[in-house]
């Protein structure tokens, strides 16, 4: 890995003719990135997934970084990758994947709880053998927080709906089991036994999640299944499948969830990755206090006044 990353730091500074100041942040924001990869047990850039990538823009995020230095990092790691690409050193632009922030948003979305419902329920309307499993794979995901990647990793044999678990192998073949509630055991239990079974082609196919085609669903297939109900309800710009890993955080925090609980759910390596999420809740409870107590509505533009006294005293 370091001497893949000496190859790109001389080729931007003999080829490209980056100043000594540019490169030098290049190879802060290159080094960051190898040592957060090391950290999570990767072995090899060739070992890098989007999910990971993913995961090292929500730890800029929960940094002391400001929005513009984050936007500098992820430009950086993209050039990077793209440069790997290029060189046949990975198989897939995974530059594409990493999105760049825009400046002065640093935190993850998280959906409301009403805007969660109203997608999960948008995969009930019509009750066909791939609404059922929809419906099941966002009660899933919102259940669990597991990544696209896992998800698709999954088997029959992970999920134990009579004692309400998910077993998921996560990075660095770490296995972590996830509880999931009543209701996301129901239509999993639905769609296992009334729908896989419509979708099934080859019996011998463990996969949990199957395409019309009866072949695994794939991290793409995932991808376009929850773009398909965040149309429905009017959330298309605002929802991918990491946005339900945020949310399935932000609320467990929210709810009263430990942080290191939520990092083994999460199955982050480091807990400073899980700490962006304190500050998503800690925003959210701000909202809720702002709207309800009658003071904090009063100065942001409600009924004006000072409250009564009371009568007697």
């Amino acid at each position: 890995m370091e001497a893949q990353l000496q190859q790109f730091l001389h080729y931007i500074q003999f080829e490209r003719g980056y100043t000594a100041n540019t490169l030098a942040a290049y190879h802060n924001d290159l080094e960051q990135l190898q040592d957060f990869l090391k950290e999570a047990h990767v072995a090899g850039w060739e070992g890098v997934t989007p999910d990971l990538l993913d995961d090292f823009l929500t730890s800029l995020g929960a940094s002391e970084y400001n929005p513009t230095t984050i936007a500098r990092k992820v430009a950086s790691v993209r050039s990077f990758f793209h440069f790997l690409f290029t060189e046949g050193v990975i198989s897939s632009e995974l530059a594409e994947w990493l999105r760049q922030p825009r400046v002065g948003r640093r935190l993850p979305h998280a959906l409301s709880e009403e805007d969660v419902q109203r997608l999960i329920q948008a995969a009930d309307a019509d009750g066909t053998a791939l609404e059922t499993r929809d419906r099941a794979l966002l009660e899933l995901m919102y259940a669990t927080g597991l990544r696209a990647t896992e998800v698709v990793t999954l088997t029959l044999q992970d999920v134990n709906t009579k004692e309400g678990t998910v077993r998921c192998t996560g990075k660095g073949n770490k296995e972590r089991l996830i509880p999931l509630y009543e209701t996301a055991c129901k239509a999993l239990q639905v769609y296992i036994q009334e729908a896989r079974p419509f979708l099934l082609r080859d019996p011998g196919k463990g996969s949990l999640f199957l395409n019309r085609g009866g072949r695994p669903l794939t991290r793409q297939g995932i991808w376009f299944i929850i773009q398909h109900y965040a149309k429905k309800v009017g959330l298309e710009d605002r929802v991918t499948p990491h946005t339900l890993r945020h949310t399935f955080a932000t609320h467990l925090l929210t709810g009263g969830a430990e942080l290191r609980e939520v990092q083994q759910f999460l199955g982050h390596a480091s807990i400073t990755t899980t700490q962006i999420y304190t500050e998503v809740s800690n925003q959210r409870k701000r909202a809720v206090y702002d709207q309800a107590h009658p003071r904090a509505f009063s100065a942001s533009g409600g009924p004006s006044g000072d409250p009564k006294e009371p009568e007697n005293g």
